[in-house]
């Protein structure tokens, strides 16, 4: 009984723990950021929300499983796992944009200093998008094209065992006798 109360109490307290600052970081767990025009922010960190920043962030963006919808500036990375990016026109990311299983759509006149990464997911660029370093591009299909594959021949193989294993169980029966 005692295992279960601190069980749901810790659960509580994680979900209850809606936002957190250290030295003007933005941390919010289920909880969106926004950033208005004229607000300044150092890093924003997002668990199951959405970013908007209208502002100036001058450290880092990181989303798990949420957008980001920056208009402003980032001074440093632009991190998104399981989420869209999207970049409003003249827009600015000083560092490196990364985005994992999302989305990423930028539009004109952005600019990102160094590396522009989209693994598993979609880019879609406006005109004048100025990308400093690399630019890397891993559609999902390349993920998900040999899973589908790969589960197929899982399905044959088990649909074929169970065939196999029905006739094997109606061996010992013999066809009615014609009349």
């Amino acid at each position: 009984m005692i295992r279960r109360t601190v069980a749901v109490a810790l659960f509580c307290a994680a979900f209850a723990s809606a936002h957190a600052h250290a030295n003007e970081d933005s941390v919010q767990f289920f909880t969106n950021i926004h950033v208005a025009a004229d607000e300044q922010v150092h890093d924003a960190v997002c668990f199951f929300c959405n970013v908007e920043a209208e502002g100036k962030v001058t450290g880092d963006v990181v989303v798990f499983f949420g957008n980001i919808d920056l208009a402003g500036t980032a001074q440093h990375d632009v991190v998104s796992i399981f989420g869209n990016v999207t970049g409003d026109d003249n827009a600015a990311i000083d560092n490196n944009l990364v985005s994992i299983f999302g989305s990423v759509r930028l539009g004109d006149h952005v600019h990102i200093g160094e590396d522009l990464v989209a693994v598993f997911g979609s880019l879609r660029t406006g005109q004048g998008v100025t990308v400093g370093g690399d630019r890397v591009v891993e559609p999902g299909v390349v993920f998900f094209g040999p899973f589908f594959i790969l589960i197929i021949v899982f399905i044959v193989v088990i649909r074929e065992f169970r065939c196999w294993r029905r006739r094997q169980f109606l061996r010992g029966y013999g066809y009615p006798p014609h009349p």
